[in-house]
């Protein structure tokens, strides 16, 4: 990936943009509807929003704002668990391109797996949710379907009892938290990765490794973690609600990271998650 215009080609053939702009806690309101209008503005292509954020309205007014034609953005949302099932999942999915003011979306995922620890039927309900999303995508209401958070036995689950491959899995992605297993079988059935929370909600800039990586290219921890991800053939989606950093996150083209310093940053212990196991949640 040499710049921000570049795009990945999903299962499908659709192209998403290789770098997003996440807009998870931002709230509700003028903050969200500048930031996604700056993110714009800098060149981002790739807005990533969810119901569960509670902001969507902001959102879509920031993409309004930012006067650009609709047909160049490429909008993901997610379906949050309390929406589960067929019927649910269409009437959600209207709910927020009514917030948004959208007519359609680029992606849609599944935000969380019914949890294996707390959902009996885990496999059949997954399984009845996919076919809202496959409804949705078959009738032509949106570009391409995924899930999020999903792990390889969900992902397994969920195939053998569907038509259509999730053609997206966004899950926590950053230095010190990889997810090789999902990683492996999402590029052996080409799903692509998205990575979520890629600076670890603000952790890796503390690490006093990855400083003394980034200062070799002259770049801050944010950057080399967000490069690191694109170099790992994830699609990184930081957020900042800072214009300086809004910037900042996109100026990542322009080096490459060492594959002695990518196994540098590939092999550093487990540190700065969020620690939600998707089999474990209660939410």
């Amino acid at each position: 990936m040499k710049s921000l215009t570049d795009t990945r080609t999903l299962s499908n053939g659709e192209q998403i943009p290789c770098l997003g702009f996440g807009t998870w806690q931002t709230p509700n309101g003028k903050t969200t509807v500048n930031a996604v209008a700056q993110a714009i503005t800098a060149g981002y292509r790739h807005i990533d929003a969810a119901a569960i954020y509670g902001n969507e309205v902001s959102v879509g007014e920031g993409i309004a704002q930012s006067g650009i034609n609709r047909a160049d953005l490429f909008v993901t949302s997610k379906l949050w668990n309390s929406e589960r099932g067929q019927e649910r999942t269409i009437a959600a999915y209207e709910k927020t391109l009514s917030d948004l003011k959208l007519d359609y979306l680029d992606l849609y995922l599944v935000h969380w797996p019914a949890a294996i620890g707390t959902t009996k039927n885990w496999e059949e309900v997954n399984a009845d949710t996919w076919r809202g999303m496959e409804k949705l995508y078959h009738d032509g209401r949106v570009k391409a379907i995924g899930v999020s958070n999903f792990l390889p036995h969900h992902l397994t689950a969920l195939m053998d009892m569907s038509n259509i491959a999730p053609m997206v899995n966004q899950i926590e992605f950053h230095p010190g938290q990889m997810q090789h297993e999902t990683m492996a079988f999402c590029k052996q059935h080409d799903i692509l990765i998205e990575a979520w929370s890629p600076l670890g909600t603000g952790k890796m800039l503390r690490s006093e490794s990855l400083r003394t990586i980034a200062g070799k290219y002259n770049k801050s921890v944010a950057q080399l973690c967000i490069r690191w991800c694109l170099q790992n053939d994830t699609v990184p989606l930081p957020k900042s609600a800072t214009p300086s950093r809004i910037i900042e996150n996109a100026q990542v083209f322009d080096f490459e990271i060492s594959p002695d310093d990518m196994a540098q940053i590939n092999a550093m212990p487990y540190f700065g998650g969020s620690g939600l196991n998707p089999d474990e949640i209660r939410f």
